[in-house]
C-alpha cells in the first residue's frame, strides 16, 4: 500500500480529520480529535504509526519482524511504526482498524454519540 492509498483509507472512516500539527511533514489523522495514525511523507520506505493494544504490538513486533517496530518517537507500549509498502494492503487496513476502533472505544460518551450521529 503507497501513501495515497493509506491516506484514501483513512479518510473513508467516519469522523476523521487530517491536519500537520507538528510540521508540514508529518499528516496525522484524527477521529474526532483523537490522532490514531500519523504519516512521515518524506520517509522511505513509507512507513506509519498506528495506535495498537500493547500486547497485540508484541505480537505484531515479533511476527513481522522488522516491518512492524515500536512507534518511532511515540509511546513504545501503545504505537507500532509499520512499513506500509512491505505488507499486504490487506494486514494493513487491518492495522488501521485497529487503530482506529481503539481510539473510538476510549472516547467520551459525547464524543462517540457525535459520531454515531454523523452522516
Amino acid at each position: 500500500m503507497n501513501i495515497e492509498d493509506f491516506r484514501e483509507y483513512c479518510i473513508s472512516k467516519k469522523g476523521i480529520t487530517e491536519e500537520f500539527p507538528f510540521d508540514e511533514h508529518t499528516l496525522v489523522f484524527k477521529v474526532m480529535g483523537k490522532m490514531f495514525a500519523l504519516v512521515a511523507l518524506r520517509r522511505l520506505p513509507s512507513q506509519v504509526n498506528l495506535k495498537c493494544d500493547p500486547e497485540y504490538a508484541e505480537e505484531l513486533r515479533e511476527t513481522h519482524d522488522g516491518d512492524v517496530i515500536p512507534g518511532y518517537h511515540m509511546s513504545k507500549k501503545h504505537w507500532n511504526t509499520v512499513l506500509i509498502e512491505r505488507i499486504s494492503p490487506q494486514l494493513t487496513k487491518k492495522f488501521i482498524d485497529h487503530s482506529y476502533d481503539l481510539v473510538v472505544c476510549g472516547l467520551t460518551k459525547k464524543l462517540k454519540t457525535e459520531l454515531e450521529n454523523l452522516e
